[in-house]
């Protein structure tokens, strides 16, 4: 059955590009993010690993752990590792996972028959530190994903679980943010000392509490 938002995620034991582990004792306290690729070797898996390599700094300050998958081996992997760091300008810094046999594919619903029988889709897990699914994308193999996109992600559901808040589209770190429904005026006046602004009754901005 596929996963849904909110979701334990599956617990599983891989080989990697950084030797085996099991990936909830790996991730440990940390959010992760799980990304999947149909294989080795392909261009725009090329850059999108290079990209992540890259927002290692981003990753850490956000306390996240990125993990790749691709059906093939973990010597393919490596092999493929040396192309990234040659064409991107970095090498792979987070594990790789090898699952020829597909078991971790099934468990996260990561082949989609429709598109192949065989290789796995472009699918993203966002997952937070008590194991939870909290996003789940799916692109198209012509489609490289945005990982700013997914920072952005991160950025608003570790504020939103911080504070009664929400946040609104193209919401970016620094920008103001919407007052939980939940929450009276009274409340939000205590709970929000730079005050918020209602633009409907259902609707009140306020400054990012945490800035």
């Amino acid at each position: 059955m596929a996963l849904r938002l909110g979701d334990i995620a599956p617990d599983f034991t891989a080989d990697t590009t950084q030797g085996n582990l099991s990936f909830h004792e790996w991730k440990g306290d940390s959010w992760a993010v799980l990304f999947s690729h149909p294989k080795d070797f392909t261009p725009v898996c090329t850059t999108e690993l290079g990209t992540v390599a890259k927002l290692k700094p981003e990753w850490d300050k956000r306390n996240v752990k990125p993990i790749g998958l691709s059906v093939d081996p973990v010597d393919s992997h490596k092999k493929w590792e040396g192309d990234i760091e040659e064409t991107q300008g970095q090498a792979v810094n987070f594990p790789v996972i090898a699952d020829p046999d597909r078991s971790v594919a099934d468990l996260y619903d990561m082949i989609h028959p429709n598109a192949s029988d065989t290789m796995t889709v472009r699918s993203v897990f966002i997952i937070d530190p008590a194991n939870k699914v909290r996003l789940i994308l799916t692109y198209p193999a012509s489609t490289g994903r945005n990982f700013d996109e997914l920072l952005r992600v991160i950025d608003s559901l570790q504020l939103t679980d911080g504070y009664k808040v929400a946040t609104p589209a193209n919401w970016t770190d620094g920008a103001d943010v919407i007052v939980s429904p939940a929450l009276s005026d009274d409340e939000a006046t205590e709970r929000f000392p730079k005050g918020f602004t209602k633009l409907k009754p259902y609707l009140r901005m306020t400054p990012q509490p945490n800035k």
